[in-house]
């Protein structure tokens, strides 16, 4: 069980930079490259940084934040923003959540979807 929370990407307007964290370099290419798309645009659009990260249970989070005095940041489109992106992208959420579950934190498949 990990005892830290796990960082799946990231993206920063102040660097411009992306990051993947290697250890899910085994993702399939499309969702990787769908994880920098909404993370980057994000980046784009409300400026600030973009952290997704698995906490110990295995939910995945968003977490905004801004140097101090970035007058650019948008607090409220941030927080509008990263409901929209896990209302759209709910279902790319849930399987990166799954996908954690099983092989990072040892579960097994929960019964409906070990079934299907």
């Amino acid at each position: 069980m990990y005892q830290d929370d796990v960082i799946l990407c990231g993206s920063s307007a102040y660097t411009k930079k992306y990051y993947l964290n290697q250890a899910f370099a085994a993702l399939p290419e499309g969702i990787r490259q769908e994880l920098k798309i909404m993370c980057v645009l994000f980046t784009e659009d409300i400026g600030g940084t973009l952290t997704l990260y698995f906490d110990q249970e295995g939910n995945l989070t968003f977490q905004t934040d801004a140097d101090d005095g970035d007058l650019l940041y948008d607090e409220i489109g941030s927080v509008l923003k990263v409901r929209k992106l896990q209302r759209t992208k709910q279902e790319l959420l849930e399987s990166l959540e799954l996908y954690f579950k099983v092989f990072f934190l040892g579960q097994d498949l929960p019964e409906e979807e070990s079934e299907g």
